[in-house]
């Protein structure tokens, strides 16, 4: 299997059927699966993905909510493509930019490749704090990543497994 696409939800059930389609028609020549995590919703999210599944579908439902983290975790830890994408329930990343993300990193030959939100859903409320905590990260790591907070990223398979993940 080439792609293993890992996506934290909490009380996203309103998104599960489109972002499903959308996730179909970006990867239909691909080989892949979808690892859903539940994080412990109150809204009918699992069932919601329960109707909207498909063979390439997998489900890990937490019994309370533990945080995204913790869900990433989870679901990469199940994966088992080639390739591991991490993307937002909540639909602020695109599944139609995933082949080009994963020709970047193929062709780039690089280990991990990172998306950004170039339009934001959200107000300026979270968009600020966001911005300021990309810039402070930025210049303390030495590492230049646009949007650290972007969900959306390419892993070749090993390097996600090889990840510390905490809460």
């Amino acid at each position: 299997m080439e792609l293993s696409l890992v996506i934290p939800v909490f009380n996203e059930a309103q998104n599960i059927g489109e972002l499903t389609d959308r996730i179909r028609t970006a990867l239909r020549s691909y080989s892949y699966e979808v690892i859903w995590v539940d994080d412990g919703s109150t809204d009918p999210s699992a069932a919601e993905i329960r109707k909207h599944s498909g063979a390439e579908t997998k489900l890990i439902s937490f019994s309370r909510n533990f945080g995204q983290t913790a869900a990433l975790a989870a679901g990469i830890d199940a994966a088992e493509g080639e390739y591991i994408v991490t993307l937002d329930g909540d639909q602020q990343n695109n599944p139609a930019d995933i082949p080009a993300l994963l020709q970047q990193l193929k062709e780039g030959n690089w280990d991990v490749v990172a998306g950004y939100r170039k339009e934001r859903h959200d107000n300026f409320l979270r968009t600020i704090p966001s911005r300021l905590a990309n810039r402070l990260i930025r210049g303390i790591s030495g590492v230049s990543v646009r949007d650290y907070g972007c969900t959306l990223k390419v892993f070749r398979s090993p390097y996600a497994k090889n990840l510390d993940l905490y809460g």
